[in-house]
């Protein structure tokens, strides 16, 4: 397969360049939420390069897969039919990966309700390898990359846009991962929304895989939003902590 790096010399390919990446920014943000949560079971010396290792991992897959783009095709056609649904590769990674992450959220929100605290009312860590958590990683990043790829795939012609923009999308989401972690880990409440959304992309997966398509633009929005409120209510709390200290 041939790169034709003059493509992007051409003011189109700039405009297309510039849509994909900020496209494959928000696509990345489930990913990021994912991998900021579930490095949480690790000790804090090693959590930063869980992270990075993580988006490491998606930047390959997703690279990797658009060198397959001919292969890739042939995941959409359908293997075996039930209840009338022609299921493809692409519906059994969409269906299987979506369950993966509810089961492995739901988890994550019942180990954060128990607290898992001890008689002296100290948290207690759970064990967790560096390994397995990299391994559930690997896991996800393999499905969003797959959903991230064939949106790419479906908006632009030329792979090497697709790459240059999938490689500034991940360096950019590197750099700000900690940063994103730090701010979801501090806060509970934003903790507990960061896992409902996951919980809404899971079904997403699962419905995607059901041949039931939803626009990701909705969920996006419901997203944002919603941390808006979050914000607003955080900063309003503040406020009222700093009033009642300075009443004393």
């Amino acid at each position: 397969m041939e790169l034709h790096f003059e493509v992007l010399l051409r003011p189109e390919s700039l405009i297309a360049l510039g849509t994909l990446t900020l496209l494959e920014i928000i696509l990345g943000i489930d990913n990021i939420l994912f991998i900021s949560i579930i490095s949480e079971r690790l000790p804090e010396e090693q959590r930063p390069k869980a992270r990075v290792i993580g988006l490491a991992l998606a930047l390959i897959f997703r690279v990797a897969l658009l060198f397959m783009i001919t292969w890739l095709v042939h995941f959409e056609n359908p293997l075996f039919t039930l209840f009338d649904i022609g299921f493809s590769v692409k519906d059994l990674i969409m269906f299987g990966g979506g369950t993966f992450l509810l089961v492995k959220t739901i988890s994550e929100i019942h180990h954060k309700m128990e607290g898992d605290e001890d008689e002296g009312g100290l948290k207690k860590a759970k064990a967790h390898s560096f390994m397995g958590v990299i391994g559930m990683i690997i896991l996800i990043d393999m499905v969003f990359s797959f959903d991230s790829i064939l949106t790419a795939v479906g908006m632009v012609d030329e792979i090497i846009i697709m790459i240059v923009a999938v490689v500034i999308a991940m360096i950019i989401m590197m750099v700000f991962v900690n940063k994103i972690s730090k701010i979801i880990n501090t806060y509970p409440s934003i903790q507990m929304l960061a896992l409902s959304f996951l919980i809404l992309i899971s079904f997403v997966l699962i419905l995607d895989g059901l041949h039931k398509h939803i626009e990701r633009g909705y969920v996006y929005f419901a997203l944002f939003f919603s941390l808006l409120v979050e914000i607003l209510n955080i900063k309003s709390t503040r406020k009222k902590k700093v009033k009642a200290i300075e009443n004393e």
